[in-house]
């Protein structure tokens, strides 16, 4: 009976510790290789919606509302008025322009980071998807 019993122990060990948590996965294989995905991925393409209108929203609507204020001359508060002011207003020149000049948006601001004036360069040379 003892030998039976043991037998069935080790039977036991050897079946338990053959389980894995990767179930049907290579061995070897992480089948979570990225633990601590990025939780705000920076979109493929950038549009209107998902990138532009959250920087001009947190950066210049204080001033470029539907109803301008500081003596901000246009609104930007849709996508054809922002469309406009990158074409015809030099919208990414102001944005461009060096900490401290006095034409630099936004006005008595900090520069936006050159990652975030990019997204506009490239909004605008892929035809300004919305």
């Amino acid at each position: 009976m003892r030998t039976i019993l043991k037998f069935f122990s080790i039977a036991m060990v050897l079946l338990l510790s053959s389980c894995s948590s990767g179930g049907d996965s290579d061995p070897g294989s992480d089948p979570n290789p990225n633990p601590d995905p990025d939780p705000n991925p920076t979109p493929t393409t950038v549009t209107y919606t998902n990138t532009i209108s959250l920087v001009i929203s947190s950066n210049c609507i204080s001033c470029h509302g539907s109803t301008p204020t500081n003596n901000a001359p246009i609104s930007l508060n849709t996508y054809a008025k922002v469309k406009t002011a990158v074409e015809s207003n030099g919208l990414i020149d102001r944005i461009s322009l060096p900490q401290g000049n006095t034409n630099m948006m936004p006005k008595d601001g900090t520069r936006l980071p050159q990652a975030t004036i990019d997204k506009f360069i490239t909004w605008k040379n892929n035809g300004y998807v919305e």
